[in-house]
């Protein structure tokens, strides 16, 4: 009785274990998905809308355009984002550092970190930040999944026409939320894809609907829309308390 007993127990622990084997670890929906869509896309899909290619270091003459404060007034946008001296800001995918060379003085002697994945486009700021002498912007390098800041020292995170190429937006909305203080506000800028007259290409805008959707999923809100700006949304967001 007790060899059939025993028996049974082995083939019972057999069958769990290929039981397990075969069921998936997570049964959760996909974060993403991927298929084709726009050529200018990377096939990659989050809540409905594909990916776009990241800009390259080659475009950064047209980041640094003489046409750019006429297109998108961004004096304005410096405005609005109400910058105080003493405060950390923190612009991720800076680029060529067109914005935070216009930051940096008026937060002085706060901090402006210049955040990008792209080895040239750091490079860049760095070179432009030695031949100014400016001593208050810190060049960081990030991923597709990390801003690589530190926690809770950020006052306000500046993304310009650049969330809409995060290969992993979920995740890197995760890092910039530890590394924002509990008052801290995201200023969310992309091209306003429910105007159809503003010139870029289509997967290089989004509607604030989709904006919201996707800044709820990380856990932030909509505080505002401000709606001064020729092409572009300015929406701020705050820590969904």
């Amino acid at each position: 009785m007790k060899l059939k007993a025993l028996s049974i127990l082995i083939v019972s622990l057999i069958t769990f274990e290929s039981c397990a084997q075969t069921q998936p670890a997570d049964n959760t929906e996909e974060r993403y998905t991927f298929k084709q869509g726009d050529p200018n896309g990377i096939g990659k899909w989050y809540m409905g809308r594909q990916i776009a290619y990241v800009m390259g270091y080659q475009g950064m003459s047209w980041l640094d355009r003489a046409t750019r404060e006429k297109e998108e007034a961004t004096s304005q946008l410096i405005e609005n984002m109400n910058l105080k001296s003493g405060e950390v800001i923190a612009d991720i995918g800076a680029g060529s550092g067109y914005h935070v060379f216009r930051m940096a003085p008026k937060v002085s002697p706060g901090k402006v970190y210049a955040v990008d994945i792209q080895r040239e486009m750091l490079a860049a700021i760095q070179m432009k930040k030695n031949r100014q002498s400016v001593q208050n912007i810190e060049t960081v390098r990030g991923t597709e999944e990390a801003v690589n800041l530190p926690p809770n020292s950020i006052d306000k995170v500046l993304m310009v026409d650049v969330y809409h190429e995060f290969s992993f937006p979920y995740e890197t909305m995760l890092s910039i939320k530890e590394a924002l203080k509990p008052s801290g506000k995201v200023y969310l800028i992309e091209y306003r894809a429910e105007d159809r007259s503003v010139p870029i290409k289509e997967i290089h805008k989004m509607t604030e609907a989709q904006s919201v959707k996707e800044m709820k999923a990380a856990g932030f809100k909509l505080q505002e829309n401000i709606s001064n700006l020729p092409w572009q949304h300015c929406m701020v967001f705050v820590l969904d308390k």
